[in-house]
């Protein structure tokens, strides 16, 4: 169990680095995130299925397309409900919200969507079952102008 935790977090690491190139975003250290950014914590725990599962939305900081540890366990749990259920497909996309241009929003929702993607690869989601967009700013959740609102906005939602 120890061996499969260290290869896992050597593949995301790897994953991580090669996808980093000239990305902005910055690297979120803390309990349950590893050089990427990916938290792979509780990889044999079996309680993380029902509440995370009924989380839908990933949220990000400012700027930024690393997974929080809070957004690394919301994904654990999806990617454990896909692999449950070979038949079901998903579609990851990602927000931004409005400071920033439109080019710059869509390019960071894309980055976001993938990173969701990436951790759901490495934790054994065939490619072929998930889908990727990036609707930038063009969908906000809050439509205020505040830092309130932006959170809110900052997020991958997660559509089966």
């Amino acid at each position: 169990m120890m061996w499969n935790r260290l290869a896992v977090l050597a593949v995301v690491t790897m994953l991580g680095l090669a996808a980093c190139g000239g990305d902005k975003a910055v690297v979120e250290e803390g309990a349950g995130a590893d050089a990427a950014g990916v938290g792979v914590t509780g990889l044999g725990q079996e309680s993380l299925g029902g509440d995370l599962l009924s989380e839908t939305r990933v949220y990000f900081e400012f700027d930024s397309a690393s997974l929080t540890s809070e957004g690394s366990q919301v994904v654990e749990a999806h990617a454990r409900h896909l692999l449950a259920n070979s038949n079901v497909m998903v579609t990851l996309e990602g927000h931004c919200d409005e400071r920033g241009t439109r080019e710059y929003n869509l390019a960071l929702g894309e980055r976001r969507a993938k990173a969701v993607a990436r951790m759901m690869r490495v934790l054994g989601v065939a490619d072929e079952r998930i889908k990727v967009t990036s609707y930038g700013e063009e969908k906000p959740l809050e439509s205020g102008h505040d830092e309130s609102a932006w959170r809110q906005n900052r997020r991958v939602e997660i559509i089966y």
